[in-house]
């Protein structure tokens, strides 16, 4: 089955699919006041065929990105299941392509997700994404909140 491809300004708030299929539903929202031009592909659509998944985006930023930090959050049935933050760009021997990325100008990438060969138990997840031009997490760059519903247990 194929993911969808968004690129449009979208409104806050509004929830996104991404995808559906017999095992596996995805949705997202902005989860602040701003909206974005934003792009995002996921294939396949399924938990259960694959071990990996193909992801492509495209967004452009609101600001320049000479510091990135991101802060990655999972909840499985309302309880963290992960808390993972990390500085993807620090202005000084940056490796992502995203590091460097002028406000306005599109950043446009694709890879692959291996982490699909977790067996996923059937369920509600709540995954949050933010990204913050500072340390100390104050001035937030994009937020996604995303729903995957897990439809069938893998085993």
């Amino acid at each position: 089955m194929f993911g969808l491809f968004f690129f449009i300004l979208f409104t806050p708030g509004v929830s996104e699919f991404l995808c559906m299929s017999s095992d596996l539903e995805m949705s997202y929202t902005f989860c602040d006041a701003t909206a974005y031009a934003f792009a995002f592909n996921l294939t396949p659509c399924s938990i259960m065929s694959t071990s990996v998944w193909k992801m492509s985006l495209t967004w452009i930023p609101r600001s320049d990105i000479t510091f990135l930090k991101v802060v990655f959050q999972v909840w499985y049935e309302g309880a963290e299941a992960l808390h993972w933050k990390e500085i993807l760009c620090s202005g000084a021997d940056d490796e992502y392509s995203v590091c460097g990325i002028l406000k306005g100008e599109t950043f446009a990438t694709e890879f692959h997700i291996k982490g699909v060969r977790i067996k996923f138990p059937k369920g509600n997840y709540n995954i949050l994404l933010e990204g913050f031009s500072d340390d100390s997490e104050n001035n937030m760059i994009i937020c996604l909140n995303v729903t995957m519903i897990v439809k069938q247990d893998p085993f």
